[in-house]
């Protein structure tokens, strides 16, 4: 957000206009150009500050304690400019915010319910995805005091066109940053899909990556399966592609290097994760049926 809203400027509806051109031409690319859906994303994990001091630390947007901090009013603010930019382009999707942690769930509420006012107020119709606390952890949805299952229920949209958003790793932390895939995807999420089968709520997995190895792309195919299997859940994206990353693994280990077609790891002398882990453990769980169209919805 930081690029887009300079903090000389502060957070809110001023943009600067030559980082948001070269931002639409992206976006232009991906859903124009290739046809492919673009989730728009504040990779700011609830904070608005020296984008250095993220992601463990940084003013939390909407603390009143801080007077350094962003308000509520001011991120609605930047959602409906923002949304109202792309409020023609069918294939986007907004995502409120990656990953907030260590704040009051009840914040992470307040803020999210602005973000979807906000989009709605700018007439923009595509489906909106909403994180959770605890970095929106699929595994830690539920079962502690202040746990997102006790909040996002409350969340309301006038369009219906709402989402949850977790991220699922499958290493031994949920970090993404372990080689080897140890974690039990389908039942590590058993009480997210019966929450969100409670509330009628749909779920998307919006990060997930496992290691360049045969126990990972096993494991990964089992969480697809599971997520193939449950009504409750939309899809799942693989984490990450894209010039902007360099070789920097796509999820578990340096050396993996990113999803982008073409580029090599870290070190240069294996095939990047785009024909390793993209092509054994993602790619195969893609269904031959998949098609897109009409405004992005989960209906």
């Amino acid at each position: 957000m930081e690029r887009m809203c300079p903090l000389s400027y502060g957070l809110g509806a001023k943009f600067n206009e030559t980082y948001f051109g070269y931002f639409k031409e992206a976006i232009d690319y991906i859903t124009i150009t290739k046809g492919a859906y673009a989730i728009l994303d504040p990779h700011n994990y609830m904070r608005y500050n020296n984008p250095s001091q993220q992601p463990m630390t940084g003013s939390i947007i909407g603390d009143t304690s801080d007077l350094k901090a962003a308000t509520t009013a001011q991120f609605q603010a930047f959602w409906n400019q923002l949304a109202g930019r792309f409020k023609t382009n069918e294939k986007v999707i907004f995502g409120i915010m990656n990953e907030p942690h260590d704040m009051p769930t009840s914040l992470v509420l307040s803020n999210n319910q602005a973000a979807i006012n906000g989009i709605r107020a700018a007439g923009a119709k595509q489906l909106i995805l909403a994180p959770g606390n605890d970095w929106t952890g699929g595994h830690s949805w539920t079962g502690y005091a202040n746990a997102s299952s006790e909040y996002m229920f409350k969340m309301t949209d006038p369009l219906k066109n709402l989402a949850i958003e977790v991220h699922e790793y499958l290493d031994v932390d949920y970090s993404g940053s372990h080689a080897e895939c140890t974690q039990p995807g389908p039942s590590n999420l058993a009480a997210l899909t019966a929450w969100l089968k409670k509330y009628g709520l749909k779920a998307i997995v919006g990060e997930t990556g496992g290691g360049q190895n045969s126990n990972c792309y096993a494991q990964l195919k089992e969480l697809f399966g599971y997520l193939a299997a449950n009504d409750e859940y939309i899809g799942w994206t693989g984490w990450a592609a894209g010039p902007l990353w360099g070789t920097f693994r796509s999820c578990c280990g340096d050396d993996s290097g990113n999803l982008e077609p073409g580029t090599k790891a870290g070190n240069g002398s294996i095939p990047g994760g785009y024909e390793t882990i993209w092509a054994n453990g993602f790619r195969p769980s893609i269904p031959t049926t998949l098609k897109r169209s009409g405004i992005s919805s989960w209906k």
